[in-house]
């Protein structure tokens, strides 16, 4: 005789009536944090584009009004005026070294960024004995600031004759340990084995495959180097405090401070000093703005089939 399972009748699940005000809990904690989170973003960006806003007002500012604190003033424009009077003070120094700082950083930093591609493509592709232990002594470089060496690159070039002299700028220039840390970071994410091996199969040498394959395939690493270095030769003041005395070979940054030191006793030089830091600001913008495209483009998209 089979037994019928009973039928138990069937429950329904209540919704509990606080589930709503949770709801609307939640949401207002997400707004509260999304406005915080905009809020701290937006003194952020304030922060950095307030100074960037009185040094483009203030440039166009005579000497009384620098000095009376109308900087932010609408009215009583004299940039031409500035401009025509940086152009005429020391017969035109400021713009040669204008000149100057292009060269040391423009030069300086392509030739360091190929430096330092170089050594990361050798440290990611060959195998040779110590390659770790080199690599670690590049890295100790990186823990040692630049305003410590200082003083002993200049014991060293003193030594070489170059004191004084546009070497003694440019040639310390040429070397970045973290451009070298860097550039084998980007080597090994950039460069793939398969490649390399495809090439030297088709009969390329290892310094061929370097500059048509290997280099070729690192352009944002090479970019970015290059406007680390760049930015960082371009407002580089102690090592040609310590170098320089020939006011000729001054870079933009050491040209105003010899000016901005003036101003106590000239006041005129605030002008200047003002003015010409607004166009130091220039080719750094123009670098980032104009480069900007490579470190979005996926260079080895693609590349191994």
């Amino acid at each position: 005789m089979s037994t019928a399972t009973p039928i138990r009748p069937h429950r329904r699940r209540h919704t509990p009536r606080h589930a709503p005000a949770l709801d609307t809990r939640r949401q207002r904690h997400w707004s509260l944090s999304k406005a915080a989170v905009n809020g701290v973003l937006l003194v952020a960006t304030l922060y950095m584009i307030l100074p960037l806003l009185w040094l483009l007002t203030a440039a166009a500012k005579n000497t009384g009004d620098l000095l009376g604190g109308r900087t932010l003033s609408p009215d009583r424009w004299h940039l031409g005026e500035n401009l025509a009077h940086l152009a005429a003070t020391g017969d035109g120094v400021y713009f040669r070294w204008y000149f100057n700082s292009l060269l040391y950083a423009g030069v300086g930093a392509a030739l360091c960024a190929f430096i330092c591609v170089a050594a990361g493509y050798a440290f990611h592709v060959y195998q040779f004995r110590g390659k770790e232990k080199l690599f670690g002594l590049v890295l100790l470089g990186v823990l040692v600031p630049t305003t410590a060496l200082a003083l002993p690159m200049y014991l060293l070039a003193s030594k070489v004759g170059i004191v004084n002299s546009f070497w003694a700028v440019f040639l310390p220039s040429l070397v970045n340990p973290f451009g070298v840390y860097l550039a084998r970071v980007f080597c090994s994410g950039y460069i793939p084995g398969e490649v390399l091996e495809a090439a030297r199969v088709d009969g390329a040498g290892e310094l061929r495959t370097f500059w048509s394959i290997g280099l070729r395939m690192v352009i944002p690493g090479f970019v970015t180097i290059f406007l680390f270095q760049f930015t960082a030769i371009w407002n580089n003041f102690f090592l040609p405090l310590v170098m320089l005395s020939d006011t000729k070979l001054f870079p933009v940054s050491l040209g105003l401070y010899s000016w901005n030191t003036q101003t106590r006793a000239f006041p005129e030089y605030y002008p200047l000093v003002v003015t010409g830091s607004l166009l130091a600001v220039i080719p750094l913008v123009v670098a980032f703005i104009g480069l900007q495209r490579f470190w979005k483009a996926g260079m080895t998209a693609g590349a191994v089939k």
